[in-house]
């Protein structure tokens, strides 16, 4: 049963549809960074298991899920509603049979979905990856999947928005399989905190440039 870590701040009005959205089998493990909006009751009252990782940071968040997950395969995905869990299976199934190491879910945007700002960041970053591996990748992809010991061992150390970016290239330092799929990138719920901000995505690209050096 593949474990989906969803790192939170504050997103208690998108939570409901996101955790109903979840595909049978698969365990929510909401981890709250923080959130003063009652993210976390919301989260325990539909049935998600609850972590708490006050020290606050996207891969502070994503590594305490990922301490407590305990399915062989991890998911990780953004808690905001701009991600359809009914998808996960086209992310995790290729883990799990074995056909690939790591699966990043292509973001296919909605219009609206996707600020210019974030979107030309994105690429820029994936063009130097592109330059610096073997790998094709065209999107960063914030849903993923993998085995979890496999994770573990790759010993993230980047706690802030670094997190998703040392998670491919050590994988692939690694000889991981890295793929990517499509998967439908819509509208966020509620108030964008990262890289739908300016200062976010400034934030992401700082924390990621430090990690192309």
């Amino acid at each position: 049963m593949p474990d989906v870590v969803l790192p939170v701040l504050n997103e208690a009005e998108a939570l409901p549809w996101v955790l109903g959205r979840m595909p049978e089998g698969y365990h929510p493990v909401v981890v709250d960074n923080g959130s003063d909006d009652g993210s976390a009751e919301t989260a325990a009252a539909l049935g998600a298991e609850v972590v708490f990782e006050q020290r606050r940071g996207f891969g502070s968040a994503c590594a305490a899920g990922l301490s407590a997950a305990t399915g062989d395969v991890v998911c990780f995905m953004d808690a905001d509603g701009s991600f359809d869990p009914a998808e996960l299976p086209t992310v995790a199934d290729p883990v799990s049979l074995g056909r690939t190491d790591l699966m990043l879910g292509k973001r296919l945007a909605q219009k609206g979905a996707w600020p210019l700002h974030a979107r030309v960041a994105n690429r820029a970053l994936m063009a130097e990856v592109r330059r610096r591996t073997s790998l094709t990748l065209r999107d960063l992809g914030p849903m993923r999947a993998a085995r979890r010991r496999e994770l573990v061992e790759l010993a993230i150390v980047d706690r802030r928005s670094g997190w998703p970016l040392e998670m491919v290239l050590r994988a692939h330092a690694m000889h991981w399989r890295v793929d990517e799929v499509g998967v439908t990138y819509q509208p966020r719920t509620g108030r964008s905190k990262v890289t739908g901000t300016v200062r976010g995505t400034l934030q992401a690209i700082g924390d990621m440039g430090a990690l192309l050096k």
